[in-house]
């Protein structure tokens, strides 16, 4: 590969006073502290998606509406996701799963990993999104950091910043070395691929 990776940090939610806000900008500041690929914030907001109720799904015929198109040249052009997603009723929020459903061969045969954060630091929300990402051909990875009750309570009541939790930039670590890893290794895989199909 002779281009940097790009990566990219999905915010899953959209509500006002989303605490993803400080969170992204957080994860943001990590991964431009990182030289081996460029990462961007990719917000969903962006993408005010409809309701998903296309007549097939995406991987038989791409969406002809222009927001759903956008998302999926978005997603298609990034080497791999970091998903900051947080916990509705031990799940994901509903905006990103419309948004996944409008996805089709865009996310195939990529990384991704994940900052989870709400009730057990959004674990369940992760290990639902783990399973959707599954069926879409994602790799997802074994490290994920979660952000748990006292950092949020301290973020949305006590006036505290990520700057206040300096253990999580540890645990951020292996989390940018493995998905950096796996979508190096994933890139190269795909770009075999396609040399040998055009072959």
């Amino acid at each position: 590969m002779t281009s940097k990776l790009k990566l990219g940090i999905i915010i899953s939610t959209t509500r006002p006073g989303r605490l993803g806000d400080k969170i992204s900008e957080w994860t943001a500041g990590l991964a431009a502290k990182r030289s081996e690929a460029t990462f961007q914030v990719v917000d969903l907001r962006d993408y005010p998606l409809p309701f998903f109720e296309e007549k097939l799904p995406p991987l038989y015929a791409p969406s002809a509406h222009p927001v759903a198109q956008r998302w999926s040249a978005k997603m298609a052009e990034l080497d791999g996701y970091l998903f900051l997603t947080a916990e509705y009723n031990h799940s994901v929020s509903g905006v990103l799963k419309n948004a996944l459903d409008y996805l089709g061969a865009e996310t195939h045969r990529k990384p991704a990993t994940f900052v989870g954060y709400g009730g057990v630091g959004g674990a369940r929300a992760v290990e639902h999104l783990r399973g959707i990402l599954a069926e879409m051909q994602v790799a997802t990875l074994r490290h994920a950091l979660h952000i748990g009750r006292t950092e949020m309570l301290g973020l949305l009541r006590e006036g505290k910043t990520m700057a206040d939790f300096p253990y999580l930039d540890e645990q951020a670590t292996p989390l940018f070395d493995e998905l950096v890893w796996w979508a190096t290794t994933l890139a190269a895989g795909r770009a075999s691929s396609r040399a040998v199909s055009a072959a």
